[in-house]
């Protein structure tokens, strides 16, 4: 029922949204007719050399073209619907990685369920803004990678995390935020996990780099520094980008990730990955939120056992509805950079009583990855 639910509101959302979506879509879209032309001209291997603007990954360019046969506004509204559905499957998998997790530890599935639907019910508005009002492919595969990446950790994969995880930075390179994931496995898997990452990123990358020099110029585009951003509240006042926003955001990432690994809060890496992007990033556009109402929902889902998963709501309050209710940009600032700081310092601080504990079993010496195959009922 909760599934049923979730896709009646997943439909409403879209039929309100659909008829002025597809904001961002054109970039897609060429990206997708330029990916696929041969080595002359300003596409093929020179795309991010000729076309900067485009920061979406190869990965997205390849499945956009895929709607390349069909007229525009076809071929945006089939996106839309497939990009739709994606989200209801990533709420599935959250779900399902959520009951692998805590398998024998007497979760009450009923209670799981309910709270699947409650932080569902608050990521799927998100979700269709991302997808349907302003297209944004690179993101849906992003998001939708990094799941499966959860849904292989849980699950101890190894192989199965570096592919997905490689597939998200094919598809956005913000989803390097996310690689902290690896290190969720247990210690024996890094290696492999790792190099499967590592080889499947540069698989995907490096032709591009190789083939045409000036593909790097890609890494310099520069966006507006908008009054609303929280960049404005902690002191950076120029006009564009700064050359040093873009590493800084990757490297706290990659750092606050580390530290939910270490203090065995995992499930934390993507919400902390997106507090990162929102926190240093010069724009403000809404479909941002997405990537921190998919951090909640693994945190509200895996991470925690209460029933009201209070953070993905507090999230799409804060985050998206604060949009709509607070006219003045320089309030909006503080508030996004608030949620960072107080979610943040909860996710990694806040005392967490042990879920590790298996009925009959102890505590566990790994990590939730490694649930055994044989207590399944």
């Amino acid at each position: 029922m909760h599934l049923v639910l979730l896709t009646a509101w997943t439909v409403l959302w879209f039929a309100v949204v659909e008829p002025n979506g597809g904001f961002s879509w054109h970039y897609l879209r060429t990206g997708g007719e330029l990916i696929y032309q041969g080595p002359s001209g300003d596409g093929g291997l020179n795309l991010y050399a000729h076309h900067p603007e485009l920061q979406m990954g190869p990965v997205s360019f390849l499945i956009a073209g895929l709607f390349n046969p069909f007229p525009d506004s076809t071929g945006q509204f089939l996106a839309a619907a497939l990009m739709s559905v994606l989200g209801l499957v990533i709420v599935v998998l959250v779900g399902r990685s959520a009951a692998w997790h805590f398998l024998g530890t007497g979760t009450n599935h009923q209670r799981l369920r309910r709270r699947v639907l409650i932080a569902g019910l608050a990521f799927i508005p998100m979700w269709i803004e991302v997808s349907v009002r302003f297209g944004h492919l690179d993101d849906v595969l992003t998001l939708f990678f990094t799941t499966l990446a959860v849904r292989a950790v849980t699950r101890g994969n190894a192989a199965g995390t570096g592919i997905w995880l490689a597939l998200a930075m094919d598809s956005k390179p913000t989803a390097l935020g996310f690689a902290m994931l690896l290190f969720a496995l247990p210690r024996q898997s890094w290696l492999r996990a790792g190099l499967w990452c590592a080889g499947l990123v540069a698989v995907a990358w490096l032709p591009f780099f190789i083939g045409n020099a000036d593909s790097f110029a890609a890494t310099g585009f520069a966006i507006p520094n908008q009054p609303a951003s929280a960049l404005r509240w902690l002191g950076v006042g120029d006009a564009e980008t700064p050359g040093w926003d873009r590493p800084a955001q990757a490297a706290l990432s990659l750092m606050l990730g580390a530290i939910a690994v270490w203090r065995k809060r995992w499930t934390a890496v993507v919400l902390l990955g997106a507090n990162a992007r929102i926190v240093l990033d010069p724009s403000v556009y809404t479909y941002y939120t997405a990537s921190v109402l998919l951090g909640t929902l693994l945190w509200d889902v895996i991470g925690q056992r209460r029933l009201v998963p209070w953070w993905s709501w507090l999230a799409l309050i804060a985050l998206y509805g604060s949009v709509f209710v607070v006219p003045d940009d320089s309030t909006r600032g503080l508030i996004r950079l608030a949620f960072v700081v107080i979610s943040t310092t909860y996710v990694l601080a806040w005392p967490q009583r042990d879920r590790t504990r298996r009925r009959g079993r102890g505590r566990r010496g790994r990590p939730p990855a490694t649930a055994q195959h044989s207590v399944q009922s």
